[in-house]
């Protein structure tokens, strides 16, 4: 397995602030499985408005969260390399609790299916050891 600070996240995939969620990847094994973090912050743009006085995480950024964690074990594939993965479609999103600044999310994603340049990727978010999202996500790489 192999960990990743954010320099080598940032090398491989194209995402950046406001719209960049990964802090790091504790565990990963290309083309299978990915463990990455996201620190939930009160300085993150989307708190001004999602909501006053009661900030909640907007959960289509939890799914985000989970699709770019779910990318990477994508993109360290030799065949994929220097190439973009892109959101096909989603399935099946549930949202089970609120995530909060403060929150850390725990994004896990396994990569169940793989033909050509699409796959499947079964993603869910935890905070504290509690599923708070989980969502099957179609992934289409390419350049």
């Amino acid at each position: 397995m192999t960990t990743m600070n954010i320099k080598e996240i940032q090398e491989l995939i194209p995402n950046r602030y406001p719209i960049y969620f990964i802090d790091k990847v504790t565990e990963m094994i290309p083309g299978e499985h990915v463990t990455a973090i996201k620190n939930v912050t009160i300085n993150e743009e989307f708190f001004q408005g999602h909501f006053p006085g009661e900030p909640v995480m907007p959960g289509v950024l939890i799914v985000e969260s989970l699709a770019q964690a779910g990318s990477i074990p994508l993109l360290k594939m030799e065949q994929f390399k220097g190439q973009t993965a892109y959101l096909g479609g989603l399935n099946k999103v549930k949202f089970r609790k609120k995530v909060v600044p403060g929150d850390v999310l725990e994004l896990k994603v396994d990569i169940v299916k793989l033909k050509e340049y699409a796959g499947i990727g079964k993603g869910v978010a935890y905070v504290d050891g509690k599923k708070v999202c989980e969502v099957e996500m179609t992934f289409i790489i390419g350049r």
